[in-house]
């Protein structure tokens, strides 16, 4: 069957297909016949690799928006196949750039105040491990599974970091980076300027 634009006839392998839409990594295109698309693999497929509370590790894709569901992480292998994983299992799910790097992480604290708006967190983990990271200042990005942190070198091969709550012994936030000032009292204002428009 020819192909059409940027997207291949895909005859055999239904099984496939089948495995990416429930992990909802098809075509984001959603062509008529919903066929996947032979472009390198998108932004929305996210290499990870899954390191397990007994130092096990696994290499897999998964979906960024909706990885776990009904507490268990949803990962595409690298054989192709679709494996579920208890929340409670895993002790971190490394976002990287690429699988052949290395996956430990170069540095675990920052070594001075970060720059990046957001919170300055420290998380230990039931194997008294410690790790610092920054995440967003904001309850609404935070899900009741985890937390998505980014790491303390964001130049090494992980980019993000997903800790699920049943990992962690506690999570300390250390500084609130980029906050809104606030005036003091007693602080008079600026008179100098002319009220406009009937303020």
């Amino acid at each position: 069957m020819p192909a059409r634009g940027n997207e291949l006839a895909f005859d055999g392998d239904r099984e496939l297909e089948s495995r990416l839409e429930r992990l909802d990594l098809r075509d984001p295109l959603k062509t008529e016949d919903r066929r996947l698309t032979t472009a390198p693999m998108p932004s929305t497929h996210k290499k990870v690799v899954v390191r397990k509370m007994d130092r096990d590790s696994i290499n897999g894709h998964v979906a960024p928006s909706n990885f776990v569901r009904e507490g268990k992480l949803e990962l595409l292998n690298t054989s192709g196949n679709v494996v579920a994983i208890d929340l409670k299992d895993i002790k971190a799910v490394y976002f990287v750039r690429e699988f052949g790097d290395s996956e430990a992480l170069s540095r675990k604290t920052f070594t001075s105040r970060p720059r990046t708006e957001g919170l300055w967190i420290r998380l230990k983990f039931k194997d008294n491990e410690t790790l610092e990271g920054m995440m967003p200042n904001d309850l609404s990005l935070t899900t009741a599974e985890g937390f998505l942190i980014n790491p303390p070198d964001m130049r090494s091969n992980i980019q993000r970091i997903f800790v699920p709550r049943t990992a962690l012994e506690s999570l300390t936030v250390l500084a609130v980076i980029g906050a809104t000032h606030r005036r003091r009292k007693g602080e008079l204002t600026d008179t100098r300027q002319v009220p406009m428009f009937g303020e």
